[in-house]
C-alpha cells in the first residue's frame, strides 16, 4: 500500500487545490490588478498533465480535489478534465471533486459538472448590489452570476457562497446576504481579506474587516451555535438558530487555522505551494515533463510535502507590507 503524505508536523495531506488557469473573466479588486499580464500558454500544464498530476496525488492519499483558477471554467476544454477525474470518484479513491467559481459560466456548465460527479460547489459573491458588483469585479455582471446560481441549483449542485468581508464595502449587506442565502438554502462562508499581491491603488489595511466583529454582529441578531463539523477546508462553522442555516468563518488573520491544515495547492504552471501564506514552493512541472513514468513525480511531491511549514506569515499588525505575499491570489488559486 502506498504510504500517505504526512508533513513534518504529523498532518496528513488529503486535500489538494489545483489552479487550472490564471485567467479570469472578472478582475476582482482584491484578487487581480485591472491590467493583468497572463502566462504564456506553454508555461501552463496541459489538461493531460493536470490529469497526471492530480492522479498522482490521489494515489498518494488525496481524497478531496478542488479545482480553482483564475476562473476554472474559462479554461478551454476543461470539462474533459472533470470527466476524466470522475473515474477516481467511481473507483472510490477520490471522495470529492469540487470547484470554486465566480459563477459566470455555470449557466453553461452546471449540468455537465453534475454529470461528472461534482455535487458541491463554492461561488464567490461579495455583494447583491448590481452597481457594487460591477465595481468590485470591474468586468463582472451580477445577473449573469444569478442565472448561474439558478442553473447550479436546478442541476442538483449544493451551492455555498463565499463572501470576502470588506470594510466599507459590504458591511451594510451582512444581514441582506445572510438572509438571501437562508431563503435559497445555501450555506455561506465569510473570508477575511488576505494580503496577497500588489494591486495598484488598493489599500489592504483599509479593506480588512475582522470576522470577530462580523460574528459579533450576527450574534446580536440571532443565537449562534458552534458546530464541530469540518468539510476539509479551513472554515469554522456556526448554526444561526433563527434560520437554521450554516455559516462559516475563514480567519487566517484574526484566528488562524494552521494547526489543522491538511491541504496543498498546485498552480497552473505546476508549482506546489504547501502554504498559501508563505513564498516557499517547489517545482513539479519539471519532473512531470521529464518522464512518462510517475516515480520521479511522486518523489518530488513527497520532497515538497517534507518542506511544508507549520504556519503562514499573514500579518496586518505592523501596518506595513512585511509578512505580505507578493503573488496574486489568482496565481495560487486561493
Amino acid at each position: 500500500m502506498t504510504e500517505p503524505l504526512i508533513d513534518p508536523f504529523a498532518r496528513t495531506i488529503e486535500y489538494l487545490r489545483v489552479s487550472v488557469t490564471d485567467r479570469c473573466d472578472f478582475r476582482c479588486v482584491y484578487c487581480m490588478s485591472e491590467n493583468m499580464t497572463f502566462l504564456p500558454k506553454k508555461e501552463l500544464l496541459t489538461l493531460e498533465e493536470l490529469d497526471r498530476m492530480c492522479s498522482a496525488f490521489v494515489r498518494l492519499g488525496v481524497r478531496k480535489l478542488r479545482i480553482t483558477g483564475g476562473e476554472p471554467l474559462v479554461r478551454r476544454g476543461i470539462m474533459t478534465f472533470f470527466q476524466s477525474m470522475s473515474r477516481h470518484l467511481e473507483s472510490g479513491a477520490l471522495h470529492e471533486l469540487t470547484l470554486t467559481t465566480n459563477g459566470s459560466q455555470l449557466e453553461k456548465y452546471a449540468d455537465d459538472l453534475f454529470a461528472a460527479g461534482v455535487r458541491r460547489i463554492n461561488i464567490s459573491l461579495d455583494t447583491l448590489d448590481e452597481a457594487k458588483f460591477a465595481e468590485i469585479t470591474r468586468w463582472g455582471r451580477l445577473p449573469q452570476v444569478m442565472r448561474g446560481i439558478d442553473a447550479a441549483q436546478k442541476a442538483g449542485l449544493r451551492v455555498k457562497i463565499n463572501t470576502v468581508a470588506l470594510k466599507g464595502f459590504n458591511e451594510d449587506e451582512l444581514e441582506t446576504l445572510t438572509d438571501w442565502c437562508a431563503s435559497r438554502d445555501m450555506d455561506l462562508t465569510f473570508i477575511e481579506v488576505m494580503p496577497m499581491g500588489d494591486l495598484g491603488n488598493e489599500d489592504r489595511f483599509g479593506q480588512y474587516w475582522s470576522l470577530e466583529d462580523l460574528r459579533a454582529r450576527l450574534a446580536a441578531r440571532s443565537e449562534l451555535t458552534d458546530l464541530p463539523e469540518k468539510t476539509g477546508g479551513p472554515a469554522r462553522y456556526v448554526r444561526v438558530e433563527r434560520t437554521g442555516q450554516k455559516i462559516g468563518f475563514i480567519t487566517p488573520l484574526s484566528h488562524n487555522f494552521c494547526e489543522s491544515c491538511n491541504r496543498v495547492r498546485i498552480t497552473c504552471t505546476g508549482e506546489i505551494y504547501t502554504c498559501l501564506g508563505q513564498e516557499g514552493h517547489s517545482d513539479l512541472r519539471a519532473p512531470l515533463r521529464a518522464s512518462e513514468a510517475d516515480a520521479d513525480l511522486e518523489n518530488a511531491i513527497r520532497a515538497a510535502i517534507a518542506l511544508k511549514p507549520k504556519g503562514h506569515d499573514f500579518d496586518y499588525s505592523r501596518q506595513q507590507v512585511d509578512g505580505q505575499v507578493s503573488r496574486h491570489m489568482s496565481h495560487t488559486g486561493g
